[in-house]
This record gives C-alpha cells, structure tokens and sequence, in this order.
C-alpha cells in the first residue's frame, strides 16, 4: 500500500522577525532552517533575506519592516501583518501548517501551528511601559494556547512556559540551541592586530536583567584594574546605555571601559578569541548564546548559576551568583590571575561546545514538525 506524502503541501515558515542586523532570535532561524530535513518549505521572507535562501526554498516576498530594528513601529506592524496576512498566504500556497521561529501566529482561524518560545523575561522582568511586556501577557497565552506543539530552548523555558501559562508539558518540547561552527571557533591569531591590553568581553543588549551594571562595578574592584579592559558590545540603547556610561565614569574607570556598539557578526570570533573572557552574569536567559559561541572559540566563560546557563555551560565555565557583584569580581580575578584556570577553561570549554550542533537541533526539530504534518492526513 502507498503511504500519502505528508510533505504535498508546504510548511509554511514564517521570517518575518529577521532583520539586517541578526540578534539571538534572527540567529536561531537563520542556523536553523538549512538543518530541517523537510524538502516542501516556503518561506515568508524580505529582501534581505532572500539572497541567503532563495536559491534552495520556496520564498514568498514580504515586507521588510517588521523586525525589531524598527523598534515599536515593527513590532506593531509585523502582529498586524500576522494576524491579516498569514491565513489568507497559507490558503492560497496550500500549506497545512506554519512554523513559527517566535511564539506568534494569527489568532482565531483554523491554521495549524508549532511555534518557538525562547525566553519568558518580559514577564519575569516587567516594564508596565514595554510593549513586550503586554504582548507576553496579552497575545502569548492565546498563541501558545491555540499552537498544536510548543518548542523551547531550554529546560529553564520550558518550566517557566508551564508555571507561567498552565500548559500542560506534553505538548512541549525542548530542543537546545547550537552555534555556527564554521564561524565560531579556535582562530590563528597572529594575523590579527592585538589590542593593547587583555580585556573582558560582554556582548548582547544594555537591558537591565543582562546586569551590566554589576559586571562594571565588579571589573572596577579588581585590584589591578588599570591592567585590563572591559569591552561591552551591544547596541547602543538610549534608554540604559546612557546610565553605563555614566557609571563608567563615577567609578573612574572610563579610560579602560569600551562602548563598542553592534558587533558586526563576521568580527564577532575575532573579537571573542582575543578576549580574556567572556563575563556574562545575566540575570535570566533562555539560553544564552554568547556562553556557548565563546566557549567554541576556547574562550573562558564566566556566567550565572541561574535560568538555562548551568544547562549550555554544564562544567566547563565559572559559575556565579549574578546577584553578588563580589563574587562575580573574584571570578574575574581568578581568569586574570590564574593560568591553570584559563587553561582548564579553555579545554573544558572546547569540550563542551562540541556537544552542540545545528544538526541535532535541526533533527529534533523535524521529528515534531513531520509528526504533525503526518496528523493532517
């Protein structure tokens, strides 16, 4: 007997989200897609995305000012978009279901879905004037509630997506993330030009719950902080980066702290390589894909012993209490000072990142989309 083939029709793939300068989100996509062994996908994609998928995936052109970078104005446009667009695409490409990187979807029609949740931290670190905060409260429960499958990041994600909703755990599953390993790893250094002193590296936004303020306050007390740099990469955000600069400076340490703004990613494992550590206390993460990125390049990490960072850094980092400026500085001091530590980092760093990979997180991910295409027929 013939079985019918589940993949007759599209999945549906929705990009709207991804900009022109990838973040964490757009990153996961963008790995993502080319490791998902399902052959009939199209993809809801700007501009700036075809070049990178048109030659082997369907596309279906859309605007291309629905992301992040458009601040509100995207955010707003890209729901409005979802919710007035996605069915009538998906009838018109006979697609049974749509696949959504980021937990959204049109609310209150028949279209099938799986979606991504990657974090809860608007909710756990409300702003009554954020936006995200009223969408993770207002428009996510209905999306995750209608979804027929939740994926996530984490086994931290995953427990916050049940305590937070009431979503019962069999109707998710978590799936690690992975990093580019033709991008981020071990480089041969001595082509590049080296900075003048070792520095400490943070890369990712100014939010207050990445904890910027503390990492700063701890580089500050090491005890010979004139030695070193700390460099903090990372849009600039007029809301918060103004107050780091201004910390920076009442500690009188601006001479050695580096504002370098968005890191372009092709300069990302330059930067990592060089680096004395990565130092990445964050209050909260889904995941954490700074930790795993600076591990591959052999790089030693420090991160928080909170949320997803213990599951991605397992052994193979200096696990701290991001609450605890001094012990974060002690971590620092240790990296500086301590050749053994930055060694064993390195190799158990190293390690560590090899357990991660595109593939499987790609192959996990196709085991639950076919299961759900197979259950239209």
């Amino acid at each position: 007997m013939t079985m019918p083939d589940p993949l007759s029709d599209s999945l549906l793939v929705n990009l709207s989200f991804v900009g022109k300068k990838p973040t964490g989100l757009a990153t996961y996509a963008i790995n993502l897609i080319p490791e998902l062994a399902l052959p009939n996908l199209t993809l809801l994609a700007s501009d700036t995305l075809l070049p990178r998928f048109a030659d082997r995936y369907s596309c279906y052109p859309i605007p291309a000012i629905l992301t992040p970078e458009q601040g509100k104005r995207g955010h707003i446009g890209r729901l409005w978009w979802t919710q007035t667009q996605i069915s009538s695409i998906a009838k018109a490409l006979r697609s049974s279901l749509l696949f959504s990187p980021v937990p959204e979807a049109p609310l209150f029609t028949k279209i099938r879905s799986v979606v991504v949740v990657h974090d809860l931290i608007p909710l756990r670190f409300p702003r009554l004037t954020s936006p995200l905060t009223h969408y993770f409260r207002y428009y996510v429960p209905h999306v995750l509630q209608q979804a027929e499958h939740i994926l996530c990041n984490s086994v931290a994600t995953a427990n916050d997506i049940i305590q937070t909703y009431r979503i019962s755990s069999k109707k998710i599953t978590s799936i690690p993330l992975a990093h580019d390993v033709n991008h981020f790893r071990v480089l041969d250094l001595s082509s590049y030009p080296f900075p003048d002193r070792p520095y400490f590296f943070y890369v990712g936004r100014h939010d207050p719950y990445k904890n910027l303020d503390r990492i700063i306050r701890a580089f500050a007390t090491l005890p010979n902080h004139q030695a070193y740099d700390l460099w903090i990469a990372g849009s600039v955000d007029p809301r918060y980066t103004p107050l780091l600069q201004a910390q920076v400076t009442e500690l009188g340490v601006a001479d050695r702290v580096r504002f370098l703004d968005y890191l372009p990613y092709e300069q990302l494992p330059i930067v990592l390589n060089q680096a004395l550590a990565l130092v990445y206390p964050s209050l909260w993460e889904g995941f954490g894909f700074p930790v795993l990125e600076a591990m591959a390049c052999g790089t030693p990490v420090i991160t928080s012993n909170l949320s997803s960072l213990p599951e991605v850094a397992g052994e193979a980092a200096l696990l701290v209490d991001p609450y605890n400026t001094a012990e974060i500085a002690t971590a620092m001091q240790q990296i500086a000072s301590d050749d053994t530590t930055r060694t064993h980092l390195r190799s158990a760093g190293l390690d560590r990142a090899r357990q991660f990979s595109w593939s499987k997180t790609g192959q996990a991910t196709t085991n639950v989309l076919l299961q759900h295409l197979l259950q239209h027929l």
